[in-house]
């Protein structure tokens, strides 16, 4: 018998379903004792969970080589004890327990007067209950099987073919962007790709990347982590004021919203577009385009996207995070050729690929029209749903004036000066989350101008379920000044 050695073992599938990897310190303390030993500490600390069947006896000691009395002798034991249960017919199982109750002391308590969050108007998000997943599980499992073989490799960090290729086609019918697939790299989403455009842009010695004045705090930080300065730009009712991107310097770069401006919702006015073309092309800076909502416009013929105005001097971003759900996980940049080699080589320093079995369902959903079918659904919903939220509050609160609502999952109520806190906290106690404009709003002080105040609150229509909706809206009335009840 052994006194000092190290063993490990691993069951057969075939023998008993399932591998058993042991590891078996033996020094001085005999077979059955290590063995027994072994088996309590991977019970104890949840490898083996409760109700997991080990292996046969005769089985374990072929691979542990041992003799079957040294594992009878130790499930023995461990029955005794309780750690295991073995019964005719249904093998040797791990015991199912009871933990004691372990108080969490540092657990957060529900304070009794703390709101109860039932109803969401969060920007951000479209409403997930509406996700297709019949259409979703269809395309994928024909995509599954057409699937070849290298699809399971590690593949182009430029993403699959197919979907570049699907995209392309896409892009340029309904968005109006030169797309060719050569130019197209899939990511992550907007968060992804912008993370592998600000790599890009730091090689590239650019020093600063202008933001729009309102927008997302989470992109400016992202920015300013790449060590990039982020400018604000001035944002009016015709969106960002082109004209203050001379007086900045070393700007390289600029991250924009052009089709619906991200939150006020307004769409830059075609000579600002055509002046941030000139901007980029006069001093070889970038536009980072990105397209968020871009496909949800109603009220007149979709904006098309500035890409298409000079491809070169453009990067274009999208993703299915609106159109279908952000859980998706995936979107795509349209890329400058000079731009292709950059940024595929900062995809390979860090996530280099996307999974390749959900971007080959997403190109045959885009493909086989299923992707155009759902968008032009959600289109004839969300409108339906900002139609509605119109007319409740022409009756039930007449002073709040709606903008921003033209295009996209979101519009902005005016609030009166001085109020847009409390709104938004009364709205909590109400059970309802809302944002208002203020948190997007950027601290310019530093720049030498400020916004002029604004109240308001960001109210996304589309992100509450058909069954959620009624109730959010009624709660937003309750709470929005001169509201009638």
């Amino acid at each position: 018998m052994a006194d000092s050695r190290t063993n490990s073992a691993a069951g057969s599938p075939s023998a008993f379903g399932a591998d058993l990897h042991l590891h078996l310190e033996l020094r001085g303390l005999g077979l059955r004792v290590g063995l027994t030993d072994a088996l309590r500490e991977a019970v104890r600390t949840g490898r083996l969970a409760p109700g997991s069947r080990l292996p046969a006896s005769r089985s374990l000691a072929a691979h542990l080589g041992v003799s079957r009395n040294t594992v009878v002798e130790a499930y023995a034991e461990l029955v005794a004890e309780g750690w295991l249960t073995a019964q005719q017919g249904s093998g040797t199982r791990v015991a199912t327990r009871v933990e004691p109750h372990r108080a969490a002391p540092d657990a957060p308590r529900a304070r009794p007067d703390e709101p109860r969050l039932r109803y969401g108007l969060w920007t951000g998000a479209p409403d997930l209950a509406t996700f297709p997943r019949t259409q979703w599980l269809t395309v994928a499992r024909r995509a599954l099987t057409a699937a070849p073989h290298d699809a399971f490799g590690y593949g182009d960090a430029r993403g699959r073919l197919e979907l570049r290729t699907a995209l392309a086609d896409y892009l340029a019918r309904a968005r109006g962007v030169y797309a060719a697939p050569d130019r197209i790299v899939i990511c992550s989403g907007f968060h992804h790709g912008l993370a592998l455009m600000a790599q890009a842009l730091t090689v590239r010695r650019v020093r600063a990347v202008a933001v729009e004045a309102y927008g997302l705090d989470l992109f400016r930080d992202l920015l300013a982590k790449a060590g990039l300065h982020t400018p604000p730009l001035y944002v009016d009712d015709h969106g960002a004021r082109i004209d203050d991107l001379a007086r900045l310097r070393e700007v390289g770069a600029v991250l924009m919203t052009p089709a619906h401006q991200y939150p006020t919702g307004v769409a830059l006015r075609p000579d600002r577009r055509t002046a941030a073309v000139e901007w980029a092309r006069a001093t070889g800076g970038l536009i980072l385009e990105d397209d968020y909502d871009g496909e949800f416009r109603y009220d007149r013929q979709p904006v098309g996207a500035l890409q298409g105005l000079d491809p070169e001097r453009v990067v274009y971003f999208g993703s299915v995070s609106k159109s279908l759900a952000p859980g998706v996980r995936l979107g795509w940049m349209v890329l400058p050729e000079e731009l292709i080699p950059e940024i595929v080589a900062a995809k390979g320093h860090g996530d280099y690929m996307t999974s390749a079995l959900e971007q080959l369902t997403l190109a045959e959903f885009v493909a086989s029209g299923a992707y155009d079918r759902h968008v032009r659904s959600m289109r004839l919903r969300y409108r339906r749903r900002r139609d509605q939220l119109v007319e409740v509050l022409r009756h039930r609160a007449p002073g709040i004036r709606v903008t921003g609502m033209a295009a996209g999952l979101q519009t902005v109520l005016e609030l009166p000066r001085g109020t847009e806190s409390s709104v938004v906290q009364a709205a909590a106690r109400q059970g309802l989350t809302i944002r208002g404009l203020t948190q997007f709003r950027y601290e310019v002080d530093d720049y030498g101008w400020q916004l002029p105040e604004r109240d308001a609150l960001v109210v996304n229509y589309a992100a509450p379920s058909d069954s959620a909706w009624a109730g959010a809206l009624e709660a937003l009335c309750r709470v929005l000044p001169s509201s009638r009840r």
